[in-house]
């Protein structure tokens, strides 16, 4: 048994000495016994909610986690914090809740800690942004940390009926199907019954959706950036095994607390690029290129949206996962999961391999320990990759002086390039509208502006539009930019992330429909055919932003705070403007 010191813990401020009778009496109102209060108390944080199956799961979940951390002589103290999912918030003004929420999870997260003198942290999320908002305030603390993902959803099956059409019933489904299944609805090549029989269908389990969307693409991150237990994402959320996980992730962090690793020990420059790897090689979700940055700026570390990008562009796509792929999460874990994943990339020599983990070992030390070999059908060997570049790749051009970022995996090289005339939109709900009376015209690039961070406020994701358009086989005969997101469940050549956005007077508030647009995903180039005289003149002429309906509350202060895309859109000054450490207070 470790005794722990905690004349050193930050838990001595409520725990310690004679002063803090009147603290102890709380805990032992509680149930604690006098040896539990004498111990590291460790905060148990989870994103437990009803809102959808992303987060139904962790409740139980940290059960499992509390028991680790109990064997290793800790004391568990639970607590749960928000989600908004995307899932749900989607397609309305629900989703400008989304990102806002990412803040305000790691300031809760923050706050709890801070208040109740928490030694070290694990913490569960399922959800988007729940994900990195975690992640985010593990490094913000500094406190020894273990991340843990709930697990992905099962993947749904059709029923084998003539009235759903051949191509639904024949592979597995995730929501991303859904939000196409509307599409085919709305074109007439769907009937309301069979719609109604694929909502039934579709996702059939607790757990976060199961493609490579951002959900499981930051999953993955945990592990590659080395806050999670190497293999821990990959198990579905309904598999009550995955209590294996939660057991030893309690009894890592102990270890962590033991040896004084903390958060910012194990997520440096180089675990961040490892991360990006991992991103790239399994055509993760662009919105890694906002949260990769928001971490890294909890760390004090310049990582912004182009360092991001420049390791897209040499790493190659060698995971075959949804949405531009064949398989899902569960297929990724039965082939051996992200450890398999970064074990061909190391061959490569694209791997930190002294990085620090949540093991307390170094990555390379536990990808010794991984026997299994790529399967060639989920995972590629790397020297027989899917393409020989990443899955996401980063643009750069007069239309977007600060970056914009596109997710090219499963689009063949030869059609990553477009160029056409714009067909400028307002807000994504004047772009869905057009799409569902197809106002637009094939070789359009639609340009959707004003949704960035301050700009919407919050920066929404446009599945709805996009899915509606491959819904109705157009996904590849347009193009959509935005200074927006992008759901990880997007497909179709879609460009988000366009910095500056709109609303801070970047060239997207001043194109105009009939500007031509070029897109190149092979040069990085995006580009509008306008002088940088006429560029001049717009600009002089430009209304100023675009008036929104949040004068107040959580979305007005948001949007005060936020600053740019290419950042993070974080919204605080971060490690660099710190002047202590929470953990030594």
């Amino acid at each position: 048994m470790t005794k722990f010191d905690k004349s050193r813990l930050p838990s001595r401020y409520v725990t310690e000495g004679p002063e803090r009778a009147p603290h102890r009496s709380y805990y032992y109102a509680m149930g604690m016994t006098e040896a539990e209060i004498n111990q590291p108390l460790v905060g148990v944080a989870t994103c437990w909610n009803e809102a959808a199956p992303c987060n139904i799961a962790l409740n139980r979940q940290a059960q499992a986690v509390k028991m680790g951390v109990r064997e290793a002589h800790g004391t568990p103290r639970e607590f749960t914090t928000i989600t908004v999912t995307d899932g749900i918030a989607m397609g309305h003004e629900g989703m400008r809740s989304s990102l806002a929420s990412r803040e305000a999870i790691a300031d809760t997260v923050e706050l709890t800690m801070r208040g109740h003198c928490y030694d070290a942290l694990v913490g569960l999320a399922g959800c988007d942004k729940s994900l990195p908002g975690m992640m985010m305030a593990m490094v913000r603390l500094n406190v020894p940390s273990v991340f843990i993902y709930g697990g992905s959803i099962l993947p749904g099956k059709a029923p084998q009926m003539s009235e759903i059409p051949e191509d639904f019933r024949n592979r597995d489904l995730t929501v991303q199907d859904m939000f196409e299944a509307v599409g085919r609805h709305q074109n007439g090549t769907m009937s309301v019954a069979a719609l109604e029989m694929l909502e039934r269908v579709a996702c059939p389990s607790a757990g976060a959706c199961g493609g490579q969307f951002t959900a499981n693409t930051m999953a993955c991150v945990s592990e590659a950036i080395g806050l999670a237990l190497l293999n821990s994402s990959g198990m579905p959320a309904p598999y009550e095994s995955r209590d294996q996980y939660g057991d030893a992730s309690g009894r890592a962090v102990m270890h962590l607390l033991e040896k004084n690793i903390r958060a910012r020990d194990v997520v440096t420059l180089k675990a961040l690029e490892n991360a990006a790897r991992v991103v790239a090689c399994t055509g993760g979700s662009t919105n890694a290129g906002l949260h990769l940055p928001a971490i890294a700026h909890e760390a004090g570390i310049d990582f912004f949206l182009q360092d991001v990008c420049e390791i897209f562009r040499d790493t190659p796509y060698f995971v075959d996962l949804k949405p531009g792929g064949n398989y899902v999460a569960k297929d990724l874990y039965d082939a051996g999961g992200i450890p398999v994943v970064m074990k061909e990339l190391r061959k490569a020599g694209l791997i930190h391999e002294d990085c620090m983990t949540a093991s307390g070992r170094s990555i390379g030390e536990e990808l010794d320990l991984i026997a299994r070999e790529a399967d060639g059908k989920v995972i590629y060997p790397i020297e027989n990759p899917l393409t020989k570049t990443g899955g996401v790749v980063g643009l750069k051009g007069n239309l977007a002086p600060d970056g914009a970022i596109v997710k090219v995996a499963g689009i063949p090289t030869q059609h990553q390039r477009f160029v056409g005339p714009a067909r400028v939109f307002e807000c994504e709900e004047d772009a869905f509208e057009a799409v569902k009376a197809r106002a637009y015209k094939e070789g359009e690039v639609l340009v959707i502006r004003n949704e960035g961070p301050a700009g919407g406020p919050g920066m929404r994701e446009m599945l709805a539009t996009t899915a509606a358009l491959s819904g109705q086989g157009m996904g590849k005969k347009v193009a959509l930019i935005t200074d927006g997101r992008f759901s990880g469940a997007t497909r179709g050549f879609c460009v988000g992330h366009v910095g500056p956005e709109a609303a801070q007077g970047g060239p997207i508030a001043l194109i105009a429909t009939g500007d031509m647009i070029t897109i190149d995903a092979t040069t990085g180039e995006l580009s509008v055919d306008l002088s940088e005289d006429e560029l001049e003149q717009r600009r002089a002429a430009w209304a100023g932003p675009r008036p929104t309906i949040y004068a107040s509350g959580a979305l007005w202060k948001y949007a005060q705070l936020v600053g740019e895309t290419y950042k993070g859109a974080v919204t605080h000054p971060g490690a660099a403007a710190e002047r202590h450490i929470y953990m030594d207070l």
